[in-house]
């Protein structure tokens, strides 16, 4: 699934005791250089330069050390890393400094989610769902129902993804997990359902997604689709380990 970590929110700079809008010149030299040095550290991040990423965030952590989402994403290298000690200290440190930033919790939840701490996971996504007028619902909704899938939490998936659908019915993440889950669950007509909505658009359509719907086809024991899904799936991705799988009649794997 796509939706796992957020990139970190923007800074947010404000003047002390002051009515009026916050320009430039309210800006200090050092939240000045914390601002640009976290941006460069997210672009590097989101290229998957970690290294080069982390450096900056030091120099932005230096130049203020109070920044929130500094923090954030310092957890979300540390994560990447592999350093779990680091990375949960960076998601608690952003959230002692910014306890209502549910872009953090949703994203501490998802590291605590591939922990297998599951548990502690569900908490944060929880905290990050009731935080008012959070904008990223969808999202959160996604990653806390794929989280529960992983649990073995099946019901509970099910209801946190078709709320993220419901929220979003563009976003065909949502689609594919929840008709995974409902194949999972036996409810094969559903999973179809949702699976088809996806394969449907070119843009979208991958070895895994028509992998699914030949799964249910050949659960459903519908003869007719199955060879109609597995030829679309042979003639798109032909070299894809979904397209040998289905040569060799492995469906059930």
């Amino acid at each position: 699934m796509a939706s796992g970590c957020a990139a970190p929110p923007g800074l947010a700079v404000s003047a002390a005791d002051s009515k009026d809008r916050v320009t430039a010149s309210d800006e200090t030299d050092a939240s000045k250089r914390a601002r640009l040095r976290l941006e460069l550290a997210a672009g590097y991040f989101g290229r998957g330069q970690l290294d080069t990423a982390l450096d900056e965030l030091k120099q932005s952590i230096t130049a203020d050390p109070n920044q929130a989402a500094a923090f954030n994403l310092r957890g979300l290298i540390y994560a990447s890393l592999g350093d779990a000690r680091l990375a949960d200290e960076s998601f608690r440190r952003a959230l002692q400094l910014n306890p209502r930033d549910a872009d953090t919790m949703q994203n501490f939840a998802w590291y605590l989610c591939q922990q297998k701490r599951f548990d502690e996971a569900d908490a944060f996504f929880r905290q990050a769902l009731a935080v008012p007028q959070y904008a990223n619902e969808a999202r959160t909704l996604m990653a806390q129902g794929v989280c529960q899938a992983r649990a073995g939490q099946l019901d509970a998936a099910e209801r946190s993804l078709l709320k993220s659908f419901e929220a979003d019915p563009r976003n065909p993440a949502a689609a594919v997990n929840l008709a995974e889950v409902l194949y999972q669950r036996g409810e094969l007509e559903r999973a179809r359902f949702y699976i088809a909505r996806v394969n449907t658009l070119n843009d979208v359509v991958s070895a895994q997604t028509l992998w699914l719907a030949a799964r249910i086809e050949n659960r459903l024991g519908n003869r007719e689709g199955l060879d109609s899904v597995t030829t679309r799936l042979r003639n798109r991705f032909p070299q894809s380990r979904e397209s040998a799988a289905a040569e060799q009649g492995r469906f059930d794997e």
